[in-house]
Parts: C-alpha cells; structure tokens; sequence
C-alpha cells in the first residue's frame, strides 16, 4: 500500500491538487442547484455504465436540454446520431426517471446525503447500481463517495491491495469501497478526493 500511498502524496504537493480541488468545487453547486440541473446530472451517470467516460461527456454537452423535453424516441435517435453506445435502453431508463425530478430533489434537499440516499437511488431509478448512485451522488457534491470501476479496480489489484472480482456485486462494492475509506484516512482525503486522485493515476485524467 505505501507505494500507491507515496503516489499520492507526491500528486498532492503538485499542480493536480489546484485540479483535482477546482473539479470537486464544480461538483459541490449542483445540488444547490434546480431540479432540472441535478436530473441532467443523474442522466449522464445512468449514461456512463459501460461507456467510455469521455464520449458521455461529449453527448452530455450536445444533448443539454433534450433530457428534459424530448420523448424516448428523439432522446434515442438523437443518441444513434451522435454515436452514442446503448440509444434505446438509456433513452429508456431517462425517460422513466425524469417521472421522478421533484422526489428526487425533495430527498436530495431534505436527506443527510448518508447511505439511505444512496439505496433510495438504486431502488427507484432503473438503471442505476451502486456504482453509478456513488457516481451521481460524487458529482453534485456528496463527498463520501467514491466510484469503483474497473479502472480503480485495476489499479487496487496492480497494487496488490485487491484481487481481481469476476464480478462486483452489492457485497463486494461495499467491501472495496472499505479498502478505498482505509486508504483515504491515511491521506487524510475524503472519498471524493481519492477517487479523482486514484483516477489520475490510472488514466492520466480528471473528469467527471
């Protein structure tokens, strides 16, 4: 563990930090923000799962408004024109979850952003595991969460801390996200931090 800890720490007395503590004060508006902004943003986290981070982005940005008034039909032809991986079943899972907007606001704005709200999210939006809940929930501010995808997952075996899942299930998402709670008491970083940290580190990038 010290080596990835050592990593870590010399990214955190370097220009990423400026990087890394902008992005996270990007995140932390939207949830005082309208409902319609927070629903865009839960849009591209159930957008995102198995997806190339960077294209969501890119369809995200050119999509903007269309999640809120188009129908599934244009929401998905407009996915098919702009290359975007699953039209049909995302498009889909939008639609049915911008039935929930003002629920969801009501618990955002009154909860205490602790795991009922997490599970609230993955019982009632189709689409959306816990790795996207975290993700949603990482991206308007919540900074308990981390995002465990495969490229945090590699990086965690690479470093001999975990071995590889052949699947990551409820128990196992939990079980890492202790690991990553480990690792981030040690550096004094809360969830949110690290997981844009352990990202740099594996992919070279900051997103989102």
């Amino acid at each position: 563990m010290q080596e990835l800890l050592n990593k870590i720490l010399i990214l955190k007395d370097s220009e990423i930090k400026s990087r890394i503590d902008s992005r996270l004060a990007e995140f932390s508006i939207i949830k005082h923000q309208q409902k319609e902004a927070i629903f865009k943003e839960l849009c591209f986290c159930i957008m995102t799962a198995n997806c190339s981070a960077v294209k969501c982005i890119e369809v995200h940005e050119r999509v903007k408004d269309g999640f809120l008034t188009f129908t599934e039909n244009e929401l998905a032809n407009k996915f098919k024109e702009l290359g975007y991986r699953f039209p049909n079943i995302r498009s889909q899972f939008i639609i049915e979850a911008r039935e929930n907007i003002s629920q969801l606001e009501d618990i955002i704005k009154t909860g205490d952003g602790g795991r009922n709200l997490r599970e609230w999210i993955v019982r009632n939006i189709k689409g959306i595991g816990y790795k996207e809940a975290s993700h949603f929930l990482r991206n308007i501010g919540y900074t308990e969460y981390a995002i465990i995808d495969f490229h945090i997952v590699d990086l965690l075996v690479k470093n001999n801390l975990l071995q590889k899942p052949k699947a990551i299930t409820k128990t196992k998402y939990l079980e890492i996200e202790l690991l990553l709670k480990s690792i981030g008491n040690k550096l004094n970083l809360n969830m949110a931090e690290l997981d844009l940290y352990l990202w740099f580190l594996e992919t070279g990038k900051i997103l989102k």
